[in-house]
């Protein structure tokens, strides 16, 4: 009996690609020897996305869709693919061409020779990113390895496999920020990275802009570590101590009659510094506060609001 894969693919704007994105992948898979079906994550698209899924479930029998009811984000459309994935092994990219199908066959041979998940990895020589692009996403990585308790190597991507029992696991996890890219680091299992060279866009632009990347970057510390807590304890720590320093020279200036006060300027100064600071300090705790907040909501995830897959994967894919 054949293996199935099931390969997930977010779409967020991307009519132009959906049918050649289609016939690439069909192209790369029907050279092996598994069965294979695509299921599409419309994340609420605003242009004909989903009406170039709907034409490509009619062309072939394997093209599946869900809809979701708005755009929620890139990683709970992944959410919402993983929780339906019935394959042996899923395979998750994006729908813009540039993580290229030509891969798809060394990552099914990792996999056969047990490897649990199959990751890929941007290239340092990126012909297709802007000079600003390729610092945003430097200073994103160096950020996350630094402060939170995982490593991810730079330029890591959303173009993986996973091996089904890697699926159940992410399946079971209901956070209220979702960041793949850390929680497939963060589950474990065998791994192994392959490093590729992103192909152009087929059409359109990148939908990351450089303070969104910098959002994404705060959000996926805060998922993976404490340590900006214990940095904001640190830095008060550090500051009460220099403050207490500071009485005995108030008290030898007094004492051998120095004036002891400062001219405004640096009072002011000196104000607003270690006021900048307790706002800083109580910004890190309010946002781990916000967290926790929205977690205790118990929202979905995601809502779909229309899927072709059927009754029965459709009563289990709302979570």
């Amino acid at each position: 009996m054949k293996k199935k894969l099931s390969i997930i693919i977010p779409a967020y704007n991307e009519e132009k690609n959906i049918s050649f994105l289609v016939s690439e992948l069909i192209k790369s898979l029907n050279s092996t020897d598994y069965d294979f079906e695509f299921i599409f994550v419309n994340d609420g698209s605003k242009d004909h996305t989903l009406n170039e899924i709907k034409v490509q479930a009619e062309l072939h029998s394997n093209v599946f869709y869900i809809d979701l009811s708005r755009n929620f984000g890139k990683d709970y459309a992944l959410k919402a693919g993983i929780d339906i994935a019935s394959g042996d092994a899923i395979i998750t990219m994006d729908a813009d061409l540039q993580h290229p199908p030509y891969l798809l066959p060394k990552m099914l041979k990792l996999w056969e020779e047990g490897y649990d998940i199959v990751y890929t990895y941007r290239e340092e020589a990126n012909p297709h990113v802007k000079g600003y692009q390729k610092l945003a996403s430097n200073l994103f990585y160096k950020g996350i390895n630094a402060i939170s308790d995982i490593t991810l190597e730079n330029g890591i991507s959303d173009f993986r496999l996973l091996d089904q029992k890697v699926v159940n696991e992410l399946k079971q996890i209901d956070e209220y920020e979702i960041f793949f890219r850390g929680l497939v680091k963060w589950v474990g299992f065998l791994q192994i990275g392959i490093p590729y060279t992103p192909a152009k866009r087929h059409t359109g632009e990148a939908s990351y802009s450089f303070f969104k990347l910098a959002k994404l970057a705060i959000g996926s510390i805060m998922a993976f570590s404490v340590r900006p807590l214990y940095i904001a304890t640190g830095l008060g720590l550090f500051f009460s101590v220099s403050a207490l320093l500071y009485i005995p020279y108030i008290l030898i200036s007094y004492f051998a009659g120095y004036d002891a006060l400062s001219g405004w300027a640096s009072l002011i100064a000196t104000v607003a510094f270690f006021g900048g600071l307790q706002l800083l300090v109580l910004g890190i705790i309010g946002s781990y506060l916000g967290k926790i907040f929205l977690q205790t909501k118990h929202r979905p995830n995601y809502i779909i609001r229309s899927t072709n897959l059927g009754k029965t994967k459709n009563d289990l894919i709302r979570v």
